[in-house]
């Protein structure tokens, strides 16, 4: 009776997060409503922790570790976990240089023991969704992963990059297994020394060298519940990280492109250098273009590091999207709906999303979130979408007082935050 009595749990259950008791079957034995409410607290609570004034890796170089084991054709992940993975990497690519473009990315695949890269490090996505798409029917999954091979490709060319730039290493994994030619605690203490940031998403179960591997460089773990969690789970690393101890602070020369015209005459035919070598998109002579404002080379496409002379080439939009990072739109205060519209009387009342116009329904809506600045009221899928695409409060932006306000409030950015020239 003593035993049955004591709510102690095994050592082995201590500190382990129970999620299986908070995935409960609503009334048609379906349990996509709990998953996604796992999927929304844990968006929730990510968008909490980003806090302003903070010194983030903005010029970020980032290898994508895709498993390509006979693991990757289990069909738990519809329709195979390596399909599912092929379509999510397009969307992360995507989404990737949208709200990083000053940033560069490049793919490796893990297959029969070793390791191969199927795109460079490149600042355009796509180059990189060209070579994801060409894995569908490309690569025989077959034989086990090596996790070693591959983080020891990827730290060749990342022990490379300046020390100015954010040196990262994301790993989709999913087979249990790894086989490695050495001890990988020596390429894991290498990666540690050289400041590379390694984050693993596994697609079976949680892997302790893989935990082990996020421990000691400082990256996130993540194990994947059905396809809707790994989406968020992949996106989440979409945002920059915090800058490592290792990473230097400096000036960085960048060059603005200009279209090189004369008075009076039509830009000469030319060819561009991106595609003067390229095998698969033979360069074409045309009249438009970028010139680099220091060699004058033309680029089809920015932001792009110049191969003449070295100068990384952007615009001003690229710079203004990688700003938002730095100053992040002020947490929304959760409230119930019902203090809302009967414990706060509005006039007019609160029944829509100030945002999409929603109905704002007690059954389903439970909880809404209000701007401090312009007291607007927001859905929560409208919240996240301020925060994580947006970066700009809509009600700030569409009422006048609002937005006079949050300018007199704009803080002066921290020094070192982001220094470009």
């Amino acid at each position: 009776m003593a035993d049955e009595e004591d709510p102690k749990e095994y050592r082995w259950e201590t500190g382990y997060e129970k999620t299986w008791e908070a995935i409960k079957e609503d009334d048609d034995g379906l349990i996509e409503g709990s998953v996604s409410d796992i999927i929304q607290k844990a968006k929730r609570k990510r968008q909490a922790m980003k806090r302003g004034f903070s010194k983030l890796g903005m010029m970020r170089h980032l290898y994508v570790l895709l498993d390509c084991s006979e693991a990757m054709t289990v069909p738990d992940l519809k329709p195979t976990r390596f399909i599912c993975s092929l379509k999510l990497l397009e969307l992360f690519i995507e989404e990737f240089f949208d709200q990083n473009p000053i940033s560069q990315l490049g793919v490796i695949a893990m297959k029969a023991k070793r390791a191969e890269k199927i795109s460079e490090l490149g600042g355009t996505s796509r180059k990189h969704i060209k070579a994801v798409h060409a894995l569908t029917n490309g690569v025989p999954l077959v034989g086990e992963p090596s996790l070693q091979n591959g983080l020891e490709l990827a730290l060749k060319t990342l022990r490379m990059i300046p020390q100015h730039a954010s040196r990262e290493i994301l790993v989709i994994m999913g087979s249990l297994t790894s086989c490695d030619p050495n001890d990988i605690h020596l390429t894991i203490e290498n990666l540690k020394t050289e400041g590379v940031r390694c984050s693993v998403l596994s697609l079976s179960a949680e892997i302790r060298i893989c935990k082990f591997l996020c421990t000691e460089t400082g990256g996130l773990f993540g194990a994947v519940l059905d396809d809707a969690h790994y989406k968020d789970q992949l996106l989440q690393h979409i945002d920059p990280p915090q800058a490592g101890n290792q990473q230097e602070f400096s000036l960085i020369k960048m060059g603005f492109p200009h279209g090189k015209t004369e008075s009076g005459k039509e830009p000469p035919l030319t060819m561009c250098m991106c595609h003067i070598d390229s095998a698969d998109e033979p360069a074409k002579l045309t009249s438009g273009g970028y010139h680099c404002p220091q060699c004058y080379s033309k680029y089809c496409e920015l932001p792009v590091e110049c191969s003449a002379c070295g100068l990384t080439l952007a615009s001003a939009p690229h710079l203004a999207r990688s700003y938002h990072h730095l100053f992040p739109v002020p947490h929304f205060n959760e409230l119930p709906l019902e203090q809302v519209q009967v414990q706060e009387p509005r006039d007019p009342p609160v029944t829509n999303c100030y945002a999409c116009q929603k109905p704002l329904a007690s059954g389903t809506d439970k909880m809404v979130y209000e701007c401090d600045a312009c007291k607007q009221v927001f859905c929560i899928d409208c919240d996240i979408f301020i925060h994580e695409t947006l970066h700009s409060c809509v009600g700030c932006t569409t009422i006048p007082a609002s937005a006079q306000t949050l300018q007199a409030r704009k803080p002066v950015p921290p020094p070192h935050s982001m220094s470009i020239i």
